[in-house]
């Protein structure tokens, strides 16, 4: 679900993310690693790798661990970096001279990939268009290539006291010759040099890279200290209706034990709308509404992105009740739905086909009412 719901990862995306509260869930991994700064070894793996699905709250951690690591006063401040030192100035201003970052785009005061709630409001404000164009953007911006890594040896190895920190976020989108380039700074530890990679599939790390750092343990969240975080997130509404106890369950188990993902999910202009999309999609099915007269009217509610991944969250608990397993969306009779009509796996596979397609066509600058008018006429006959 983590793909749904967009990037979810870090809490805030502004340079206050650096002195941002630990997650509750972090507590025993930052109590760790700040007494092994501490102690008399005073030292860190050269290189940590932050991995996992999003929503988890790894780049939260990196940022705020990377902020203690370079506070001056961190030795009087075990909890967090202080936010008032010269360093801590640094980082506010994303000036730090001891700290790189790829891609650019990563570095929060920089950073330009924020929560699915900033997209909505984008929306609202008719910037539809230029939001595709920005998402292609920012798709293409995240890769880390070999002369950005090269870029990066003088930094390294340029001596002198003090910590230095490199962070790569996204460092699965390294190309080949970029993580190649990288391995050279992996087998030479520098000494106060430390790296940090982050990464939402580890799997499409290189096996040489994933060999020479060592893994942090943010993968595991014990789902009662989920779900009591989600609570206290989206406090009493969500969308100005009370939040009980089944909803935040199913928020959390929808976004696969993620509790920021879970949080986000909430917080979609699109999560409300459920319901409406299984009348719509009966209406058209039964020729009660036209593809065109849905197309009009979804425009009116949702940008196409935010309808795609309402339609992938829809098609993806279809296909779990047609395969004879409970749905997570317990709150939208989808079930009784399916009772009467169970569309044919070959149509829900097109369907979701043709939601792909959209997405990249999207980012080939096509007119969006077009992309849902046929999206419409699609769903006719799913």
């Amino acid at each position: 679900m983590s793909n749904i719901t967009g990037n979810t990862d870090a809490i805030d995306t502004s340079d206050k993310i650096y002195f941002a509260p630990l997650l509750p869930w972090q507590q025993d991994l930052w109590s760790q690693l700040t007494k092994r700064v501490s102690t008399a070894q005073k030292s860190l793996p050269h290189a940590l790798l932050a991995a996992g699905m999003q929503g988890m709250g790894k780049r939260a951690f990196v940022w705020r661990l990377v902020a203690w690591l370079l506070c001056r006063e961190r030795d009087s401040h075990p909890a967090g970096a202080c936010g008032s030192c010269e360093s801590c100035q640094w980082l506010r201003s994303g000036t730090h001279p001891s700290l790189q970052v790829l891609p650019l785009v990563s570095m929060p005061t920089n950073a330009d990939h924020g929560t699915d709630k900033d997209k909505s409001n984008s929306a609202a404000k008719n910037k539809k268009a230029s939001n595709s164009n920005k998402n292609a953007t920012n798709s293409a911006s995240l890769k880390t290539k070999i002369d950005d890594i090269r870029a990066l040896q003088p930094f390294i190895y340029q001596g002198g006291q003090g910590m230095r920190i490199c962070v790569l976020d996204h460092a699965e989108k390294m190309t080949v010759a970029a993580a190649n380039a990288l391995l050279k700074t992996l087998e030479e530890p520098q000494a106060q040099v430390h790296l940090f990679l982050i990464s939402d599939t580890p799997a499409q790390l290189l096996p040489t890279i994933k060999s020479r750092v060592q893994q942090l343990a943010l993968q595991t969240i014990e789902p009662a200290i989920g779900i009591d975080y989600v609570t206290q997130v989206l406090g009493s509404t969500v969308n100005r209706e009370a939040v009980g106890t089944a909803e935040i369950e199913q928020l959390v188990q929808l976004a696969n034990g993620a509790p920021l993902a879970a949080i986000a999910l909430a917080q979609t202009p699109w999560y409300s709308k459920r319901a409406l999309w299984l009348t719509t999609w009966q209406a058209l099915r039964s020729g009660k509404r036209s593809s065109v007269a849905a197309s009009d009217y979804w425009q009116n509610q949702l940008d196409l992105t935010a309808f795609i991944q309402l339609s992938e969250m829809m098609l993806l608990d279809m296909r779990r009740v047609c395969l004879g397993l409970g749905e997570l969306q317990k709150d939208i009779n989808l079930s009784v739905v399916l009772r009467d009509y169970q569309p044919a796996d070959s149509a829900v596979a097109a369907f979701a086909d043709s939601l792909q397609q959209t997405k990249i066509a999207l980012q080939q600058n096509v007119q969006e009412k077009f992309a849902y008018d046929r999206l419409m006429q699609e769903l006719a006959y799913l």
